[in-house]
């Protein structure tokens, strides 16, 4: 429901404190205040969704954020004579930090969110969050020339300057957004847009009465809008370049392909790929377009109509969307910028906190642009998908296609030259530096996403039959106890010798009456000799158990052994009684020094397929690799 009396509420609790937080990021005072009063004007445009989220600021600080660092042109102090020396010198201080940096700065310093949430709101994983956030603490300490433990007062101390600052009121507002809804007109980055100059949205600044349009706003000297901050003769993103409908087939011979969407995704949430957290993966941006497509096929189906003498035969023909794919290009204002971002987009994916959907492969891609990676996941949600995602980044250019199908996941052939025709598309451009060639790829160990070390996440997990909801995992906890082992095995990871031992269970708290479904990962690292005998062990203990005990069974899946990993997969049946069993999953793991357990409880039909455990027992091999070198 569009209730204007709590939109009014919610704005007026806010926008100080979002303006405190924008003029933190960038020191600009017309900027920040500007920018909170763009992003107000698009949640009331679709305040029916903003309105039932948890957390209405996680909506509307980006907006304001990306706003504002496209409003900024100059730092505010160098026009403002009446600017406190503090607040000169921690702004000062403030503007030698990379943006990510001091994104990460304030947020840590203004807000009350979490770690994991700053790092979600920035692109980043928490461990990749808390790292740069010390980085960012000790530079800003060290070009204040104060100790890290003042740089929370120093920033609240920003709030200084704004206390004069003045805001529209709640209606005029309103305003602004139900004229963007009608004229569904996309506030453009820094730009005042025609809906705002009709609707007259404003911010009123000083004494007297408040203006009442932005041209009003203008007149009075007292604001200053910018234009985005887009590199000295460098072009905008351009739709020529974008991929054209007959490069499609590649995605889907026999279908036909329509384009269904091409924008600058500026409007709405800005979440048009799968597993993005963020409407860009460089927060500075400076020219963006994305493209989507639909490839259909019509087939025709028979049936019956009528009865008895009256019946006959009907054909009709059915079309149906068997794919579809979307293309994004974000155009950064340098080189190094578009570097972090392809980091960023990629540890999006590789950590996909998308529900439901499991990344199935990792490739490194060769000899398009100046790097490029390509990902497979799948979603088995109501509408299973197979999902390919593959980003290359050349230049200041981030390039991302992505393609879904209902059926056969694409090829690595078409997806990895849909991505080189993608990159090739920009060959020659101001932005792009290496083209493509004939791109060869290399499947790779899933990136490092943050995770206590051998640890696996929930992207890494298959789906499971009759389930509700997705697999939800508990904090990692030392292993006291292993509910990874069998009454076979009864293996125990702790014991004099045994380092970073680690217990991890996953379960589907939304399904009901599902107390035994899960699955335990149990982890440590000891000697290499140790650890060979360790599985040696477990692999006994099971093949016994299975041959002195009637009411067991054991059922090898996957056996493997070398120097430097093992991997032993079973299906354990428990007979309890006559009537009465008990089937487990188990695997036991070795990379190196580093050793798992993983122990998988179905219940009733909840339960994984064989070949998907196997799957799964070959990912914590990969996920190992990070603790036997840690």
């Amino acid at each position: 429901m569009r209730s204007p009396e709590t939109f009014d509420a919610y704005y007026v609790e806010t926008r100080t404190r979002l303006l405190h937080e924008a003029y933190a990021l960038t020191g600009d005072a017309p900027a920040a205040r500007a920018a909170v009063r763009d992003a107000f004007v698009v949640a009331w445009h679709h305040w029916r969704k903003v309105a039932v989220l948890d957390d209405r600021d996680g909506y509307v600080r980006p907006l304001a954020f990306r706003s504002a660092r496209r409003r900024h042109t100059a730092r505010i102090w160098h026009r403002d004579k009446s600017l406190d020396p503090e607040c000169r010198a921690t702004l000062d201080a403030l503007s030698k930090l990379t943006p990510r940096q001091r994104e990460l700065l304030v947020l840590h310093g203004l807000t009350s969110l979490t770690l994991t949430s700053i790092g979600r709101e920035v692109g980043l994983t928490r461990a990749d969050a808390e790292r740069e956030l010390q980085t960012a603490t000790a530079q800003f300490s060290l070009n204040r020339d104060v100790p890290t433990t003042d740089v929370r007062r120093l920033l609240e101390d920003l709030s200084a300057p704004l206390e004069e600052i003045r805001w529209p009121r709640a209606t005029v507002v309103r305003r602004a957004g139900a004229a963007r809804r009608r004229t569904h007109t996309v506030i453009g980055a820094g730009l005042a847009t025609a809906a705002l100059v009709v609707s007259g949205s404003l911010v009123a600044t000083g004494s007297g009465a408040e203006p009442t349009s932005l041209s009003e706003e203008k007149a009075t000297g007292t604001i200053t809008v910018h234009d985005p901050v887009v590199p000295a003769g460098a072009e905008l993103v351009s739709e020529d370049s974008l991929l054209a409908p007959a490069q499609l087939s590649r995605f889907g011979s026999g279908l036909d392909w329509a384009e269904t969407s091409t924008s600058d995704n500026l409007g709405g949430d800005g979440l048009v790929l799968p597993c993005q957290r963020e409407r860009f993966a460089d927060p500075t941006t400076v020219s963006a377009l994305t493209r989507s497509w639909e490839g259909s096929s019509t087939r025709t189906v028979t049936e019956k109509v009528g009865k008895g003498d009256n019946q006959r035969t009907r054909r009709r023909e059915v079309t149906s969307v068997q794919t579809t794919a979307v293309q994004m290009v974000e155009r950064s204002p340098d080189a190094a910028s578009a570097q972090a971002a392809f980091v960023t987009a990629s540890l999006w994916v590789a950590g996909c906190v998308d529900p439901r959907t499991q990344l199935l492969t990792t490739q490194t891609v060769k000899r398009v642009g100046e790097e490029a990676r390509a990902f497979r996941l799948r979603s088995w949600g109501r509408t299973p998908e197979n999902i390919t995602v593959a980003i290359a980044r050349t230049g200041s250019l981030l390039i991302t296609n992505v393609v879904s199908t209902r059926g056969r996941p694409v090829s690595d052939q078409a997806a990895l030259s849909g991505l080189a025709a993608a990159v090739n598309g920009f060959c020659g451009t101001d932005a792009a530096a290496v083209c493509a060639g004939r791109a060869r790829s290399n499947t790779t160990r899933p990136l490092d996403i943050g995770n206590p070390p051998g640890v696996l996440a929930v992207v890494d997990l298959p789906p499971v039959a009759a389930v509700r909801g997705p697999w939800v995992g508990l904090d990692p906890v030392r292993a006291r106890s292993n509910d990874a082992a069998t009454r076979c095995d009864r293996t125990s990871f702790q014991g004099k010798g045994i380092r970073k031992a680690l217990t991890r269970t996953f379960v589907f708290p939304e399904t009901p009456n599902a107390t035994q479904l899960g699955l335990t990962q149990a982890v440590g690292r000891m000697k290499q000799a140790r650890a060979w005998s360790f599985v040696e062990q477990v692999r006994s203990r099971i093949q016994a158990c299975g041959q002195a005990n009637l009411g067991t069974s054991v059922t090898p899946l996957a056996s493997s052994s070398s120097d430097g990993r093992d991997l032993s997969v079973w299906a354990l049946t428990f007979q309890l009684n006559d009537n009465q069993s008990y089937p487990f999953l188990m695997a036991i793991a070795r990379e190196g020094s580093a050793v798992s357990q993983l122990g998988f409880a179905p219940d009733r039909n909840m339960t994984m397929s064989r070949p998907d455990f196997v799957a799964l027992a070959r990912r914590v091999l990969d996920r190992l690799d990070t603790l036997d070198g840690g």
